[in-house]
């Protein structure tokens, strides 16, 4: 069983522009992965990042970037 938690994380989507929350977990760090844009379908490429402060942040990108 894991001692982390998941962390909610507000992202834009790079095809639709919409916001949307996303649970980030923090063994993903450095790992990059696909998930499709609830609001458009598009799938988005995201990279998870430790923020130095102890949460979680992403870089989100097209599958054409």
């Amino acid at each position: 069983m894991s001692v982390y938690s998941l962390q909610e994380v507000d992202v834009y989507c790079p095809y639709c522009g919409e916001g949307i929350s996303v649970l980030l977990n923090p063994e993903d760090v450095g790992n990059e992965y696909i998930e499709d844009c609830e609001v458009c379908c598009r799938p988005m490429e995201f990279k998870v990042l430790d923020d130095g402060r102890g949460g979680l942040d992403a870089i989100i990108r097209s599958e054409n970037d």
